[in-house]
């Protein structure tokens, strides 16, 4: 019995050493695994109709990642970019999200140029207590509705909508609008309601002179063209409130149908579809504000445009590069200033950011709020190319 016992207790033993022995190599594991780096997620729709705005952005976040691994890191660890494909889908970005934060347990995520996209992934990240750092969606009122671990790094649709209503009444000299809006974004929806709003008050009630509406993925314009056309009285402006895929067909139609009013638009226009798409007609009078101009002589948008163009052997196509960029080096800050990659220390850091200098302007959290006052640029298209016309900080 004494010999059965012995024997019995040095099995239990062998078993308890073998399984300290299997822990600690399984922790080892881990720690050689993901020890020496920090995963930050990336969910862009690179595929569908977000794609020559979220392409860049993902192209412009790779882009920053790589310069701070190769600057040394953040707290001594690299960063790990794990991007996942939104697919211009709401439900692909809600399960982007999902993966990122059960799977990939990653410390934060940055991603999508369209607020609809943001408030299907960010409700996701909010739950699991992971800071989401949109790079370009605009809703101004996106943090509130998402809650306290969203940010956004791009200015608000009111303020893009109203330096365009700013700069048609100021500089353009227009006392009378023409809105044209995109009905299947909240984007485009806002954007047109924030316009409306400022023009409203600078020239009257009566000085939008007709309200038309399309829908994501038209490409025939004819029936609103005419609507335009029998205006006994034309506009001074069209304001032509669309995503990236639309907004080349709407300015070639307008222009084809003889209709050579300047045309003025948001950053959905800041896409290089707006030159193909739009041929020549792109070329006649045709502005938008947006978030930075890339052909600026400040230091920092020279540095990231000679960075981007050394790395994927061409001119960053928008700001929306710019914007990712941005992005990935304020979350980078954060954890450096929270040392630690403990999400909520990295969202309480992200709150308190002031006066980040950004390739897209200052960034500074203000009161609490999640939304960063910045100036916005005025391009206008000129033989093919977006040049810079005035920055409006309204």
């Amino acid at each position: 019995m004494k010999k059965l016992l012995v024997l019995v207790f040095s099995l239990i033993m062998v078993a308890v050493l073998a399984g300290c022995g299997g822990q600690k190599e399984q922790q080892a594991s881990q720690s050689q695994a993901g020890g020496d780096t920090i995963k930050v997620g990336a969910i862009y729709n690179v595929t569908g109709a977000q794609a020559s705005l979220d392409g860049p952005s993902l192209n412009g976040f790779k882009l920053a990642a790589k310069e701070i691994n190769e600057a040394g890191g953040v707290l001594g660890k690299k960063i790990e970019v794990v991007s996942i494909d939104g697919k211009t889908d709401q439900t692909s970005s809600t399960n982007a999200a999902s993966k990122l934060v059960d799977v990939d347990k990653v410390v934060a995520i940055a991603g999508f140029s369209d607020s609809n996209y943001a408030l299907a992934a960010g409700p996701i990240a909010q739950k699991a207590g992971v800071p989401f750092v949109t790079s370009g969606a605009t809703l101004p009122s996106l943090p509130d509705q998402v809650g306290d671990f969203f940010f956004m790094a791009a200015f608000g649709d009111d303020a893009q909508a109203y330096a365009a209503a700013d700069y048609a009444a100021e500089a353009l000299n227009a006392k009378t609008a023409y809105v044209l809006t995109d009905t299947a974004m909240d984007f485009t929806v806002n954007l047109s309601a924030f316009f409306e709003e400022r023009f409203k008050a600078k020239n009257g009630a009566d000085s939008i002179v007709l309200k038309d509406t399309f829908k994501t993925n038209d490409q025939d314009f004819s029936a609103q063209i005419t609507r335009l056309k029998a205006l006994s009285t034309k506009p001074d402006l069209l304001f032509i409130s669309s995503g990236p895929s639309e907004c080349g067909p709407i300015v070639r139609q307008l222009r084809e149908a003889g209709v050579t009013i300047p045309v003025i638009s948001g950053d959905g226009f800041d896409t290089p579809l707006l030159v193909e798409l739009g041929g020549a007609g792109a070329n006649v009078d045709t502005y938008f504000a947006t978030h930075t101009c890339l052909t600026s002589d400040a230091e920092n948008v020279k540095k990231f445009v000679g960075a981007y163009k050394a790395e994927y052997g061409r001119d960053a196509e928008n700001a929306f590069a710019a914007l990712g960029y941005d992005t990935m080096y304020l979350i980078a800050d954060a954890i450096k200033r929270a040392n630690s990659t403990d999400p909520k220390a990295i969202r309480d850091t992200l709150g308190q950011t002031s006066g980040f200098k950004a390739v897209t302007g200052t960034i500074t959290y203000a009161d609490g709020k999640r939304v960063p006052q910045k100036s916005v640029s005025i391009l206008k298209v000129v033989d093919g190319k977006f040049t810079f016309i005035k920055e409006v900080t309204p």
